[in-house]
């Protein structure tokens, strides 16, 4: 029993201490320090690593062949900017890469990490001199990959256009004061810049931006709840202005802001209720939004063929059932396409038409023959007639020669 005890007491004890898992996990007197701000990044300072690095670091990326000439022409601007931080840059046309390195030079160990970004968002098409700030230590980038989250590329490109928007603006008929409706003009990529001090660019399937992490996670989430059609980037505005607003306000910094923000629905009207009486019967009330636009056209249709009535059970008996209707249809349709191939074709068979046609053409020939006949008796009773003709009847001759003829046959009798 005393020896229980003393586990028991022991265990207590171990208990009540509290466990570090080494030595350096200990509370340091500068923890509870109020003056202290953790968030802030301070600037390197080269006198923190004077030997330098020890080992060379290199990154390199590819770019598409439209950016070579910008690239050629902006790359000493991009050379110097790179030199003042100790890094080497190279730039490879044949190849189409471009390649950080660090030197000795190098005293910050995390530039080589700034320079990789900078190289990835002039690949990209960011221009220089905004891809230069990236080297700035209050500066992150982030680059959003949009082109797997919608797979249609009909869709996919409608829903990047809403975050670009018409020549970089969008116009929009939205409720922005509660009520009463009105129309404005939201200039989706300026307007989501100036609230979250962030640079945008969506080029391709990609987008870019620079900006602080709170920005840059503000962004994520604004490009791709637009991108899986959850929230229009116009109504995501609404919500960041009034959190921007909210946040001015040092009483509310410690309270929940749920009941200020603006909730939205994926559908604009509202859906419609049922009620249910003590009677057991269905009380319909149709439910307006705030535009009076009635109900959803998805509910109507549902009303007019009466399914809106079914429980789940039915509905999904329901869609079995289609279902099973369209695969029948599509075996049929493919049964008769393969057993198409077997069927053996039509023999041609000779119609009256082409024996009409024949006996027709008998007679066309039996009919030349016989006018060749005729042409060819014709000629040669032509022939048999010049033949008889005396040549002599034909030629006129004086009455003086025929006399002297006369006489020179009758001498010569």
């Amino acid at each position: 029993m005393a020896d229980v005890e003393e586990l028991q007491h022991e265990n207590q004890s171990l208990e009540k201490k509290p466990r570090h898992k080494g030595k350096h996990d200990k509370l340091k007197p500068w923890d509870d320090d109020p003056n202290i701000d953790r968030w802030k990044v301070e600037k390197f300072d080269p006198a923190w690593n004077p030997t330098g690095m020890l080992e060379v670091s290199s990154f390199s990326t590819l770019f598409p062949q439209y950016r070579e000439k910008y690239l050629q022409d902006s790359w000493p601007t991009i050379e110097s900017a790179l030199k003042q931080y100790g890094v080497a840059c190279k730039l490879n046309l044949v190849e189409g890469s471009m390649t950080v390195s660090t030197t000795r030079k190098t005293r910050d160990p995390y530039i080589i990490v700034k320079a990789r970004d900078l190289i990835k968002l002039l690949s990209r098409s960011v221009p220089a001199p905004q891809a230069i700030k990236i080297l700035e230590d209050e500066v992150q980038c982030d680059i959003i990959k949009i082109g797997s989250l919608v797979r249609n590329k009909e869709r996919f490109v409608k829903r990047r256009q809403r975050l670009v928007g018409p020549n970089s603006s969008t116009l929009k008929v939205c409720d922005l004061s509660g009520s009463e409706s009105c129309l404005r003009i939201v200039l989706v990529m300026l307007a989501m810049e100036i609230l979250t001090d962030c640079y945008i660019l969506v080029q391709g399937s990609t987008v870019a931006a620079m900006g602080s992490f709170k920005g840059l996670k503000q962004v994520r989430r604004v490009v791709e709840q637009c991108m899986r059609n959850e929230i229009h980037p116009v109504y995501q505005i609404k919500d960041l202005m009034m959190r921007r607003e909210l946040a001015k306000d040092p009483a509310l910094a410690t309270e929940s802001w749920d009941r200020f923000l603006p909730k939205f629905r994926k559908y604009g009207p509202s859906f419609l209720l049922i009620l249910t009486i003590e009677s057991g019967k269905n009380l319909l009330v149709s439910a307006f939004d705030d535009c009076g636009r009635g109900h959803h056209p998805l509910v109507d249709k549902q009303l007019e063929s009466g399914e809106f009535f079914l429980n789940d059970k039915k509905k999904s008996e329901k869609k079995w059932q289609e279902k099973q209707e369209k695969q029948t249809e599509k075996s049929t349709e493919k049964k008769r396409m393969r057993d198409a191939s077997f069927i053996p074709p039509e023999e041609p068979v000779q119609s009256s038409n082409n024996s009409n046609k024949y006996e027709e053409g008998k007679k066309d020939l039996t009919e030349l023959t016989q006018s060749l006949k005729s042409k060819t008796k014709e000629l040669k009773k032509q022939k048999k007639t010049q033949e008889k003709v005396n040549a002599e009847e034909y030629i006129a001759v004086a009455s003086g020669d025929k006399s002297s003829k006369k006489k020179s046959k009758a001498v010569r009798d």
